[in-house]
Order: structure tokens, then sequence, then C-alpha cells
């Protein structure tokens, strides 16, 4: 169980009165809501909203003391103890208000309380907070000013919009005011409701929150409205208290285990990857699958990759673009290819296997074209960005091109499922390696590689899987291959296709390839 679960489960027992043991002296709820309806109808406040504190007329007050909002036996989700009752949450509050549209300052003595201060990692961080113009306070009333204990809950928008926080906050010196704005709802409830008690279950329900907003896909927002009819389960106020005494005795116990979970789910990563490094370096160095005398030796497949491309005329040893060369270039080629000195290799590697340049082995190392681009077509431009850094290829990052240009790429240029992609520019992603075998979205007739994208196509007898497991182990040390000034640092194809790598025979290739995506699974789970 996490400990999302355990604090799930904490305040689940707390709010169906499992927590803490009731007691007969301490009341019930009902008398309670009783007190809160009859002082609430005597200042002529609307005890069933409490929207904005506003007065009722005679006659709702009148309606409001023999009807008070009713609760329906399908809004109940579970049982509760019988000292306890159901209530809404605008009948317990003095004030549930959305905040004022602010006026900005470089610099003031106010601040305005925005959806980013109530912050995802729970707590509230004024230092997100923005100044307020002073000469806009009057717009204020003295009641708008958040004070210690009220509820913030982010009232619009869908990455945020349900949030619940408690504003406990030492404010900043020299400030003498914070003022919530229009995306933000202060819960403020009657003195005899505790208010701690009521953000836990405001807290517990925040999923349920998250998903009662209303209005357009644009702007969606959590009306006052909406929470003020939300259904609570309401204990009387000494047990109120004893609750929130046990739960703020266990929290801390269930934020170390937090802690430790967090720790150990980054050592099981940390294991998973090193494992999968492992596997990966045991892989290439021909120690993963054992060797079989009948499946051949790798140096023969590399002369027959040779002939291959001699015979129509391609450069062997660099494969940067596929083009033909000179008969005096392929003569040099076929007598000398790219000579592979000691100090280049890293380990011993079998008899039956060679060390050979990626150029040797490519039919193309090639850089992508600068795209222009389109707000909709049927062909897309794959970036950088496509290349994910979580691993995997997701096209869903990627623009559309201009249907007019497609005529400057060859067919060649587009995209097939094996290839290998590598980011050659910029510090942040240059030398990140993906494997291209990704569904392409329906209607899309072609994926190009952008100019910051270098894609790697093997031929035809070298299994393209364990190409990119070698390149894929070895991306460290693409990221730090790249040549240029500081603003535009560059791997360039001429450096990938002079990279060293070990070859095994075809038939071991596969096997090895079957070996690693047989382990790898396992490796992720570590890090689940």
């Amino acid at each position: 169980m996490t400990a999302k679960d355990l604090k799930n489960a904490l305040l689940q027992e707390a709010i169906q009165g499992k927590l803490v043991p009731q007691i007969a002296s301490e009341g019930n709820a009902k008398d309670l809501l009783e007190e809160i309806r009859k002082e609430k109808l005597s200042h002529g406040l609307d005890f069933a909203n409490a929207k904005s504190g506003k007065r009722k007329s005679k006659k709702e007050t009148a309606l409001a003391g023999s009807n008070p909002c009713d609760i329906k036996e399908e809004e109940i989700p579970f049982d509760i103890p019988e000292s306890w009752c159901w209530c809404r949450l605008g009948e317990i509050c003095n004030e549930i208000k959305r905040g004022k549209s602010p006026k900005y300052a470089d610099k003031s003595n106010f601040l305005a309380f925005a959806q980013k201060c109530n912050v995802k990692t729970g707590g509230i961080d004024l230092g997100l907070a923005l100044y307020l113009d002073e000469n806009s306070i009057t717009r204020y009333s003295e009641t708008d000013n958040l004070v210690q204990g009220d509820i913030v809950i982010n009232s619009t928008g869908g990455g945020t919009m349900g949030r619940v926080g408690l504003y406990e906050t030492q404010v900043p010196a020299g400030i003498k005011g914070v003022y919530p704005d229009s995306h933000v709802t202060v819960i403020r409830s009657i003195g005899n409701i505790n208010q701690h008690y009521l953000y836990y279950v405001l807290k517990l329900n925040q999923p349920v929150l998250e998903k009662c907003g209303t209005g357009s896909t644009n702007q969606t927002e959590l009306k006052p409205a909406v929470l003020a009819d939300f259904v609570i389960p309401l204990p009387p106020l000494a047990e109120q208290k004893r609750i929130v005494a046990a739960i703020e005795k266990f929290m801390p116990l269930i934020e170390e285990y937090g802690k430790k979970e967090t720790e150990l789910k980054a050592f099981n990563e940390q294991i998973g990857l090193l494992t999968k490094k492992a596997i990966l370096q045991e892989a290439v160095q021909g120690k993963l699958v054992p060797q079989i005398a009948s499946e051949g030796n790798a140096r023969d497949l590399l002369e027959d990759i040779r002939k291959e491309k001699l015979s129509h005329g391609l450069d062997f040893a660099n494969a940067k673009s596929g083009k033909r060369k000179s008969k005096k270039e392929t003569a040099l080629a076929g007598s000398n290819p790219c000579d592979i000195t000691e100090d280049e290799i890293p380990f011993d590697i079998p008899e039956s296997w060679c060390w050979c340049r990626l150029g040797e082995i490519c039919n193309e190392i090639k850089r992508g074209k600068s795209p222009k681009y389109a707000d909709k077509s049927n062909f897309l431009a794959f970036a950088q960005k496509c290349n994910v850094k979580t691993g995997g290829i997701d096209l869903g990052l990627a623009l559309y091109l201009d249907e007019n240009s497609i005529t400057r790429y060859s067919e060649t240029d587009n995209l097939v499922q094996g290839d290998i992609v590598i980011n050659s520019t910029g510090g942040g992603t240059m030398g990140r390696v993906g494997l291209y075998e990704t569904q392409v979205p329906a209607g899309i007739k072609g994926v190009y590689p952008d100019s910051h994208v270098t894609v790697i196509r093997s031929i035809g007898n070298i299994n393209q899987h364990y190409l990119y497991y070698v390149l894929k182990l070895n991306q460290p040390v693409l990221e730090k291959c790249g040549t240029g000034s500081t603003n535009q640092t560059e791997l360039k194809p001429a450096v990938l296709a002079d990279f060293v790598i070990p070859l095994p025979p075809l038939a071991e290739q596969k096997r090895i390839v079957a070996s690693i995506e047989k382990m790898l699974p396992l490796c992720e789970k570590l890090g689940e």
C-alpha cells in the first residue's frame, strides 16, 4: 500500500466515525447543526448556502428555519454513527466565496492569492503570489482578507480545479493582507465547526470535486453554489477535535513512510537502470547468449555487406547519404575499408565476432531537412521532441508538414518501421537514441525527419534491433560527441558513421535481441 493509499484510508476511517470512539457526553451533531441554524438565522444569514454570507429576507429566514436543505438517501455514500448527521457544506459555513479579479502592481503591501499558490505537492506557497495594487484594496471587504485556517479551493480550469488547500501560512514581513483572486474560492466555517476537520473531509473528496466543474471546455469552473450543496458527514464538535488530533498524530508517520517509499522507488529505478545497462553490456560483449559455430562468423557477414554495397557503387565506409562512389573511391574502399586501431577497441569480443564502423553496415546515416510547416496536412515532420526522454516515440508531438514541400524529399526519406532516430543538435537532447516502431495516425501518408534528427537505416542482413541496443547503451558516449559552437553543438552523420561497434553473426544478433527483450520488462518492473 502506498503512502497516498494509507493517507486516504486514514481519512476515510476518520469521516466514517471509525478512527476515534464516540462519547455520549459529547452530545450529537443534530443539536450542533440546530445551534448553527439558529445562530445563522438570528443574524439573518443564508443557512442553506452561505455563498456570500448575505442577509436573507424575513420570508426566506422563516422558510430556511422550517425546511433546511434536505439530503436524499441516494446522496449518502456510507453509514455514520448515530451521534453524527449529514449536512451540506453551506449549512455550516459563514462563507463559500469566490475571490475578485485582481489589479496587479510591481510592489505593494498586499498579495493576490492565485491557484498556483495552492501547490500540487501540498501546502500553500505565498512566494508564488503577485503584488496587488494598493489603490484597488477599497474593492475588498474586511472579510475578504485570508485568515489562518481558511480552506482554499482552486475553482477554474482542468489542470488544478478542485484542489483543496489549508491556509496556515506565515505572511511575509510587511504584507498587510492576502486576497484571493477570481480563480480561488475560500471556505470559512462558522465558529463551532473545526476547520481542520472540514479540510480533511474536503481533501479526501478532492478527486470528486475535480469532476464537479460546469461550463465550457475552455473555462470549466467549480461554482460556490456547487460547493455549498456538497454533502459531508458531521460529528459533534468535541469529536471533530479528537478526530483531527488522531489524524495529525498519524500523518507524520505516513509522511515518513512516503519518504521511504520515494527513496525505495528511486533505488529500484536505479537498480532497474543499472540492470538494464548490465544486460546490454553483457549482450554487446557476447556474454548474454552462447556462440554457435554453425552460425558462421561476422567477418564473412561483413565481407558480404562490403561486396553488396560495392557492387552497387555505394560508399562502404560511411553510408552518410547512400551516394554512389567514383571508380577510384570504390577500388580504395574495397582494398582498404575503415581500419580500426587497437586503442578504439574497448573490450574483448568472441572470435566469431568482429569490430566494424557503423557506416560499414548501414545503407543510410542521414540528417533530415528543415521543414516547412502547415496547420493541417497528411504528412508529419519528426522533431527531436518526438524522441521522448522517457523512452519511445510520440508522434503526437509532431507538427504537420506542408504538402507542397514533399517534392523536396526522396522516397527513402520517409521513416520506416525499425529506423533508428538520433537527436543531432543541442545540449539538452543531442545523442538521444530512439527506435521508430510507431503506429502512424490515420490519414498520415508519411513522416519525415527534420534537420535536427539523423536516421540510421542498416543493410538488410543486420538486425536493426541489435543495432539499436548497441547505440542505446552508448547513448552517454554519443551525447558527448557533438562538435561546433556552444550555441549550436551537433552530432554529425560522419561522426556516427565512424562509430565503432561489435558485430556478431546475424543469427546470434537475433538470439541476443530475443534474450534482451525477455529480460528488459523485468528491469522495468523494478522501477514501478
